[in-house]
């Protein structure tokens, strides 16, 4: 019987399996859906990846370096430099290698990093000032560039040539104008609100200056003729882009990525110097021994207790031992009235009952002068040496 059960169970599933896969065979519509997952890790680490692809594609050779060290290598004659990277680390020295190199025959292009200063009539950029062009702000501009009646898009840069009649668009950043105060530039590009694009002839070979890359970045190198004017520059030449001429060295990069290592390091190297240094002056000996006697003791803590508890404290601590011994000498002390106390006080000590008033009376509050205040306690302790 059991059997049986068991094999209706599994006729059961495969029947409801069976009409589940029909059902969804005629009713599930499938479809393709493409799931974006932004750039690869390749693009985000090169932002002139689509630019090296683009310009492989037109059949032209390509390379990356990341410092100068490859133009001992590199020869001018044929080959492109774009210098894309930020530079603000380069000495004179390789200014003058890259200019040595482009005056030999090689093309290259770069972009200018910083504003013409009118007070030091300098711009801190080394590679921008010895090619002797200025970067500006548009919006300080006396002169903007003459706009066309007819220019239908007066923030696109325009690059002509000679047998075109329509010129190219460029998407430049509007905000930066260079200027050619000595009129050293054999061709130059504007949009309707500044200068973007200066070339030059340098020796035998030609100098390009531009307001900025970004043109050539992925998702702008697709927009307006961006990519066509990256073609146009090195046309018949092999490519080299060159994105940092120095790299951090260790040190930069220890504190870029652990500061805090950094941080417990230099504490510790302190402290060990600390610890490890020539004090100035002789070590204090300890004290001898022989200086710690009862008797300091006993001073010390009648000092303290008198700092703390006044002379109240310490007269009426003795009056209190007085009255102790006296119950051990005379059962029944405490019973008696005050006056009957102290002739009994009297008695067993051997002393005038005046002489015992005087050592119990009350201490009114009022701070005794050193001479009183040990007359007071010499009374009190010859009373209770007597008991």
């Amino acid at each position: 019987m059991k059997r049986y059960l068991w094999g209706g169970l599994a006729l059961l599933l495969v029947l409801i399996l069976s009409a589940s896969g029909y059902y969804l065979y005629r009713h599930a519509t499938p479809y393709q859906e493409l799931v974006d997952h932004g750039p690869s890790p390749q693009a985000r680490a090169n932002p002139y990846l689509a630019a090296e692809m683009f310009l492989r594609e037109r059949g032209l050779k390509v390379d990356h370096a990341n410092g100068l060290e490859v133009l001992a290598s590199l020869k001018p004659a044929g080959n492109s430099l774009l210098m894309l990277g930020e530079r603000s680390n380069m000495s004179p020295g390789q200014v003058d290698q890259v200019l040595e190199w482009a005056r030999a025959g090689g093309r290259l292009v770069f972009v200018a990093e910083a504003l013409w200063d009118e007070d030091s009539e300098q711009s801190g950029d080394l590679l921008l000032d010895r090619v002797q062009i200025h970067q500006q702000l548009s919006k300080d501009l006396e002169q903007p560039p003459e706009q066309q009646p007819d220019d239908a898009y007066p923030k696109l840069t325009k690059v002509y040539l000679e047998d075109e009649q329509a010129p190219a668009y460029i998407g430049f950043d509007t905000a930066f104008h260079l200027d050619d105060p000595d009129d050293l530039a054999q061709s130059w590009a504007n949009s309707g609100v500044a200068t973007h694009m200066i070339q030059l002839d340098y020796g035998k070979g030609s100098v390009t200056v531009l307001t900025d890359a970004d043109i050539w970045k992925a998702p702008a190198i697709g927009l307006y003729d961006n990519a066509w004017l990256l073609w146009y520059l090195n046309t018949d030449s092999a490519v080299t882009l060159l994105f940092n001429t120095e790299h951090p060295s260790l040190w930069q990069l220890l504190w870029r990525y652990f500061p805090q290592a950094l941080v417990a390091i230099a504490l510790l190297v302190g402290l060990s110097l600390w610890h490890a240094g020539v004090r100035q002056g002789p070590l204090l000996a300890p004290p001898p021994k022989a200086r710690r006697q009862l008797l300091e003791h006993l001073r010390a803590s009648a000092d303290f207790l008198l700092r703390h508890g006044g002379q109240a404290a310490l007269l009426h601590a003795l009056q209190v031992d007085i009255r102790r011994r006296a119950r051990r000498r005379h059962p029944g002390f405490e019973q008696l009235d005050e006056h009957a106390q102290r002739e009994v006080l009297a008695l067993l000590s051997q002393q005038p009952v005046s002489a015992v008033t005087q050592a119990l009376q009350a201490f009114s509050g009022q701070r005794l002068s050193s001479a009183d205040f040990s007359r007071q306690v010499a009374h009190l302790q010859t009373l209770r040496n007597a008991l």
